[in-house]
């Protein structure tokens, strides 16, 4: 799949009050592959069962950098979409959701919906999104991570 078959819109994260911030993803390619890609045992991936991350392309320190979100199954490590992002947007994002977390104690920190030309695909609540740098190395200030996990 092309990441630019993907859209990332992100919603809540710019109120007074502190809302769940939700991620919609949009893919506009063939339904049928992203669902092939979500599928396992002949049902869709439960959140239980995919990790979210954010490898940057670009140092931070970069002027507007770049990166890409992808979201795995976690069994297997396999992508199971990936897409460009800017990281103004996404961080904007993760702070949002670690302040609706903190203000809820609540692990529940964001929702990711996946959609398609078709309609709604999926809805996954999360609590953690792992952010790495451009040579790999996660980046534990930026990243969401529950208490009492340990990486």
């Amino acid at each position: 799949m092309r990441r630019d078959y993907f859209t990332l819109t992100v919603d809540g994260v710019t109120t007074d009050e502190p809302q769940r911030p939700v991620v919609t993803i949009t893919y506009e390619g063939p339904t049928e592959q992203l669902e092939s890609r979500l599928t396992k045992g002949g049902s869709l991936l439960s959140e239980e069962e995919v990790d979210v991350a954010y490898r940057l392309k670009d140092p931070l320190d970069a002027d507007d950098p770049e990166g890409v979100v992808a979201l795995a199954d976690r069994m297997t490590g396999e992508y199971v979409l990936e897409l460009n992002a800017d990281a103004d947007s996404v961080f904007e994002f993760i702070e949002a959701a670690r302040e609706f977390g903190a203000e809820r104690d609540n692990d529940d920190r964001y929702r990711i919906v996946l959609e398609t030309d078709d309609g709604h695909l999926a809805t996954y609540d999360m609590s953690s999104l792992l952010v790495y740098d451009a040579d790999g190395d996660l980046l534990r200030g930026e990243s969401l991570i529950p208490s009492g996990v340990e990486l």
